[in-house]
């Protein structure tokens, strides 16, 4: 009797562990379904519309990070978060571009240096500090450079401009598109301006750079660099005559307070880029390429429309405080002051310069 209940036990555990054994199994292979699903790469056009829907709607999504020094509201960050809905919906919620604007993620200089070594995605970022990374983007800041406000943006969003656009190659960084950034105008404390002669002996407050240092003593006056926030000091007490900037720095900064004359159109109009991160880019296929390009460019109208209306809304305002506003409407004397500048930089930029102001 022992030996055949231990026999009966023997077999009753066997069974047992057999049980258990092909319920293990059947759980793995679930698991093994989930983990398949997750990463299915996406369905091709062959796909009806149900199955393309299922499966993008349950793919993994993909968030990227934009930079943006400028605070919320502002017109760069309002074409930038066009952007990003743009490509949400052309890759139909595969991507998605979370937007960190009033420098979060840095100053501008840091920010294309974050961006180039890919810890930042995308940013926005002016033409001016990026010349530190690309010499060809700075004949965008050449005095003049282009006929009308028409020509500029034909160029920009056209061929020529894709064509700069590309001289990022190599830099780790990816051009995408050009932003409007206005024009930068001098305005002084003295006397209205209608001619460079106006301009002769006058200070006038300039970036620490040798091209902006340049068309200013070519119209006769005498370049001072100054950091930003001395401006307004400089102003009041003389240090400075004049400075030169936009309507909505001229009008947020309260420049117009002290230096109530204002002369137009701008000398020079540097715009504002968007780039990627080269190594990002290198993860996107060709298709992807294709509709984060076509976002880029479809937002740039939103970003220049956002920008006319804060620079109607800051013209408004300084007018309305007193400030004279000058137009002069022939300024081939000015394009003939500046032309030592094109001669000092013509061997730098000139296959540019022929290429944007023909």
């Amino acid at each position: 009797m022992n030996k055949k209940w231990l026999m009966v036990v023997a077999i009753f555990f066997s069974l047992v562990l057999v049980l258990a054994a092909c319920g293990g199994s059947s759980e793995s292979g679930n698991d093994a379904e989930d983990n398949q699903a997750d990463t299915e790469t996406p369905v091709t056009e062959e796909s009806n519309d149900s199955e393309t829907d299922s499966e993008e709607s349950s793919g993994e999504t993909i968030t990227y990070r934009l930079a943006d020094n400028q605070p919320e509201g502002y017109p760069t960050v309002v074409g930038v978060e066009e952007f990003a809905r743009l490509v949400e919906e052309k890759t139909n919620g595969r991507y998605k571009i979370e937007v960190y604007a009033g420098g979060q993620l840095g100053d501008e200089v840091s920010a294309i240096e974050q961006v180039q070594l890919g810890s930042i995605d995308f940013a926005r970022v002016n033409a001016s500090p990026l010349t530190q990374f690309n010499e060809q983007i700075g004949v965008l800041s050449m005095p003049y450079l282009f006929e009308s406000e028409e020509q500029k943006w034909e160029k920009l969003n056209g061929e020529i401009g894709k064509e700069l656009l590309e001289t990022f190659e190599g830099s780790g960084l990816v051009g995408l598109a050009f932003y409007d950034s206005g024009e930068r105008a001098f305005y002084n404390t003295e006397q209205p301006v209608t001619s460079p002669d106006d301009l002769a002996g006058m200070k006038i407050r300039v970036q620490q750079s040798d091209l902006a240092i340049s068309v200013v003593e070519a119209l006769g006056a005498s370049a001072t660099p100054m950091a930003y926030e001395e401006v307004y000091s400089g102003l009041q007490t003389g240090v400075i005559d004049g400075a030169e900037n936009n309507f909505p720095s001229y009008y947020t900064v309260n420049h117009y307070e002290v230096a109530p004359y204002y002369t137009l159109p701008g000398y020079t109009g540097t715009p504002e880029v968007v780039i990627a991160s080269q190594q990002v880019w290198d993860t996107l296929s060709d298709e992807d390429k294709q509709a984060f390009s076509e976002a880029a460019l479809e937002s740039v109208e939103a970003q220049r429309q956002a920008w006319a209306e804060l620079t109607e809304e800051s013209r408004t305002a300084v007018e309305e405080a007193g400030s004279e506003i000058t137009e002069v409407e022939d300024i081939s004397e000015w394009r003939d002051a500046v032309q030592p500048v094109y001669d000092e930089f013509g061997d730098q930029y000139g296959e540019w310069i022929d290429k944007l102001s023909d």
